[in-house]
């Protein structure tokens, strides 16, 4: 089979992997498993081309155990069966799993007892976050190891063996070159592998300079992954710097995501930001989000940018409150922790002792809406900034009237 540079150059054993020192590098935990002849059931995730699969494959291949490969989107419920069945044959197994947060509920439940048991010895590799996209009954059985994103000197060394070795004969390539090769990857050494390939065959010569490089791919691979943790810790990056008011650092998250082309990311996190981190302060930032939102749908990429980036420019520099969504969660927790009661009688269906605001002066009327038990909780805590401070000045209007009243 002819087989890429990605799996030529695949590691043999833990100490050939790139990188991951924290995990396989002497004194690591799983260089001190792999060194005391010891397994355990793991699920190893990070962002694609950083050595999940390489660790993998090292592991079983230093320890020199009985393995099986499978995918949990391609292989079959049958498939799985066949592996238990060899397991029991030779009293325990090894089972690699890619793309394990894909793994169904009949797997699983193939699965889980025979990892419980010890049959099965379970390595999974993902780059979705395990504490979101994992079965927790799977998570459970497995110790969770994070790969940290390759460096580019990782990634550079690697490449180096990759030309110094005999599957890339009479390559001819400079240090500046392979720098930009690396920058081109985005910590995924699979990808700079790849390149590194497509241009080596592409070139008449053996040849490659950053021209020949540009001809074939100029854009960087993204630290954010669509399916991984990237694609959220970008995500996040710009809800968090939208609820800082930088405005510059909004834009690049916004414009990382951009060049995604993941446009309905997008949309669900401006959403969220609206009410969330800008609330009260400014009320009309949502149905503005929403106006950006159907222009940018609208017009597609590239021009959805341009609504985009405005209204996220806006966002950040909008005054911000969560005061309102706070409230609510302060509500939401008496009602789990019990501390609640009964609606007043008065406002149940048909009450004749419900006084109807509209009847009486500026539509108001004193009078008990929150259960006995908790009458005098106070959930809401206005902010004295942007739109709210309207709010505010309402809100305190109307307490002092309940007061007078009771006075």
């Amino acid at each position: 089979m002819n087989k890429n540079l990605a799996l030529k150059m695949a590691p043999k054993s833990i100490d050939d992997v790139i990188g991951q020192k924290h995990l396989i590098g002497k004194g690591a935990v799983l260089y001190n498993l792999v060194k005391n002849k010891k397994l355990c059931s793991m699920i190893l995730y990070g962002k694609p081309g950083i050595g999940k699969t390489s660790i993998a494959q090292a592991i079983v291949n230093d320890l020199d155990v009985r393995y099986r490969f499978l995918n949990a989107v391609i292989n079959t419920k049958k498939d799985i069966d066949i592996v238990i069945e060899e397991a029991k044959m030779y009293d325990g197994l090894v089972l690699i799993i890619d793309e394990i947060h894909r793994l169904n509920k009949d797997k699983q439940d193939i699965l889980l007892p025979r990892i419980e048991s010890g049959l099965i010895t379970l390595i999974g590799m993902t780059t979705s976050n395990p504490y979101h996209a994992i079965n927790p009954a799977i998570r459970s059985r497995c110790q969770l190891f994070e790969l940290n994103p390759l460096s580019d000197e990782d990634i550079f060394d690697a490449l180096k063996k990759a030309i110094n070795s005999s599957y890339l004969e009479g390559i001819k390539i400079d240090n500046e070159c392979l720098n930009f090769i690396v920058k081109l990857s985005g910590s995924d050494l699979r990808s700079a592998y790849n390149l590194l390939e497509v241009c080596y065959f592409a070139s008449d010569d053996k040849s490659i300079d950053i021209e020949r490089v540009k001809s074939i791919n100029n854009k960087p691979v993204f630290f954010s992954d669509k399916n991984g943790d990237g694609h959220y810790d970008v995500l996040s990056g710009l809800q968090k710097s939208i609820r800082g008011s930088d405005v510059d650092a909004a834009l690049h998250y916004l414009a990382r995501l951009v060049m995604e082309g993941d446009l309905d990311s997008i949309y669900r996190r401006l959403s969220v930001i609206a009410y969330e981190d800008i609330g009260l302060a400014n009320p009309a930032i949502g149905p503005r989000i929403d106006a950006a939102i159907n222009a940018a749908e609208r017009v597609g990429l590239p021009e959805a940018r341009i609504p985009l980036g405005t209204i996220v420019a806006e966002m950040a520099l909008s005054p911000k409150s969560n005061t309102a969504h706070i409230a609510l969660d302060a509500a939401i927790n008496d009602i789990e922790t019990g501390n609640t009661g009964s609606l007043p009688k008065h406002l149940r269906i048909g009450s004749p002792d419900y006084k109807y605001p509209h009847d009486y002066k500026g539509s108001f009327v004193v009078q008990q809406y929150l259960p006995d038990k908790i009458k005098n909780k106070k959930y809401y805590v206005p902010k004295d900034i942007g739109y709210e401070k309207q709010f505010k000045e309402v809100y305190e209007r109307l307490e002092r009237i309940k007061k007078n009243k009771k006075d």
